[in-house]
């Protein structure tokens, strides 16, 4: 490594202490700064792409990662995040040729093996991309990326006693433990127990595993109370086994209870398989009152559906399971007798005023208050029509027939692999699948037949 002026070397340091404190742009001056005096520093050019990456200009990330990685070839790391960035930009090749450099730089690296494994599952390579994650875990047992990474793959496929355990890896709930006073349940008898069920991940998933809180109830707990999304509180007191519910933005006692445990742990502990997954659809209801109220703003036909066609732009595979434009459902407006309801909230809810032609569509969105609004909603509807997100979960959960449109690329393990049905709501959800990825026109055209057949049924 070619000696470094102490500048270049300071400024270095405090543009690393930038990024650390969350100063990007701090950060960016210093790297550039110590560039201008020490051209080749690839430690900085390295630092330099990768805030360039998080803000979006990835032609630009990319020139520095290949200039960094031209200075010190050796730079397993840099690899890494030059293969993330190709993956990301859906250059499947280049993603791997630099993870498998990567490997070559550095074979006993357990986030080289974990990293090529991610991109493998993702194209659905499922072997090879479960034998790098075990490689990965026999390297290290302890590093959880790749455990978690690996539980992603085993509940696609099924595999729900192994791919449970293996998403114990993550880490994401740590505010819950630093919060309640009790230990976290992990299986004990629940015999007279009060036991709380924090919130973590998306309406969707709190939707879908709310259901646990009847499982406890069966187990023996004498008490279940529920955290959740502010939206979802008042839905979710329609849940049979639930004695309490409070938002997360309100008081929760720390102390009062016996146990605590994170929704996405229930399934684990409770040791749930394919075979002996808890649905009893429906496990949620609409308010009769607000049923009641919302049935003179849905217009009368034949057959009156509802429509999401976006999810929360922050997710990670939203680009994908998303629809970018509502134009896309287009075809389904030539299918005579029915009458479309925009359920959209936030994300696409300007797209219903611009309705498709041809497209008889009344948009809601605006008047919806909470997710019991939107169940009052939908059970006004015959069907549910939706991308991959809280409004499918609802209607599920509802009991209320819904078809889902699922992408090809990383569609979400919960919908496991090559399935037209949902073990998690049977007999509502019916999977529409994109055979490639980005190939909603086919998936359109093969929802609009499904719906002739059933307006004609």
């Amino acid at each position: 490594m070619p000696a470094r002026s102490p500048q270049a070397e300071a400024l270095f340091l405090d543009g690393n202490q930038h990024m650390t404190g969350g100063d990007a742009a701090a950060a960016e001056r210093c790297f550039r700064e110590a560039l201008a005096i020490a051209p080749a520093f690839a430690e900085a050019l390295a630092n330099l792409a990768l805030l360039r990456e998080r803000a979006g200009d990835v032609t630009v990330a990319e020139s520095h990662y290949r200039e960094a990685l031209a200075l010190r070839p050796d730079a397993v790391q840099v690899w890494l995040n030059l293969g993330v960035l190709l993956m990301n930009l859906k250059r499947f090749a280049d993603a791997e040729a630099a993870g498998r450099r990567a490997l070559q730089v550095a074979p006993d690296s357990p986030a080289a093996w974990s990293n090529l494994g991610v991109l493998l599952a993702c194209l659905q390579r499922d072997d090879e991309a479960e034998r790098c994650h075990r490689t990965a875990l026999k390297l290290d047992d302890g590093f959880a990326m790749a455990r978690f990474n690996l539980s992603y793959l085993l509940l696609r496929q099924g595999r729900y006693e192994e791919g449970w355990q293996c998403l114990e890896a993550r880490k994401w709930y740590g505010g819950l433990a630093a919060h309640f006073d009790c230990p976290r349940w992990q299986g004990e008898a629940l015999n007279g127990k009060a036991v709380v069920i924090g919130f973590e991940a998306g309406h969707g998933d709190m939707i879908q595993f709310c259901r646990y809180a009847t499982v406890l109830k069966s187990m023996g707990a004498a008490r279940v109370a529920l955290v959740c999304h502010p939206g979802l509180k008042e839905l979710f007191t329609t849940l049979a086994g639930v004695d309490e519910v409070y938002a997360f933005d309100e008081n929760v006692a720390a102390a009062g209870w016996d146990f605590w445990t994170p929704p996405l742990s229930l399934p684990h502990f409770c040791r749930t398989r394919l075979d002996n997954i808890p649905a009893p659809i429906p496990y949620l209801s609409a308010d009769p009152a607000k049923i009641a109220r919302w049935s003179p703003l849905i217009p009368g036909a034949r057959l009156r559906v509802g429509l999401a066609w976006k999810g929360n732009a922050r997710f990670e595979n939203d680009a994908d399971r998303s629809l970018h434009a509502l134009d896309l459902l287009a075809p389904l407006g030539a299918v005579a007798g029915v009458q479309f309801i925009s359920l959209q909230k936030g994300a696409g809810e300007d797209e219903a005023a611009r309705r498709p032609s041809g497209m008889d569509l009344q948009a809601v969105g605006h008047l919806l208050e909470n997710f019991a609004d939107t169940a009052a909603v939908i059970a006004n509807l015959d069907l549910v029509i939706s991308v991959d997100t809280a409004v499918a979960h609802l209607a599920g959960a509802l009991g209320k027939p819904c078809w889902v449109l699922l992408p090809a690329y990383r569609a979400d393990w919960r919908w496991l692999t090559a399935r037209a049905d949902s073990p998690w709501y049977p007999g509502t959800l019916r999977l529409f699948r994109q055979t490639a990825a980005g190939g909603w026109p086919a998936v359109i055209t093969e929802v609009a037949a499904a719906l002739r057949k059933l307006i004609a049924a």
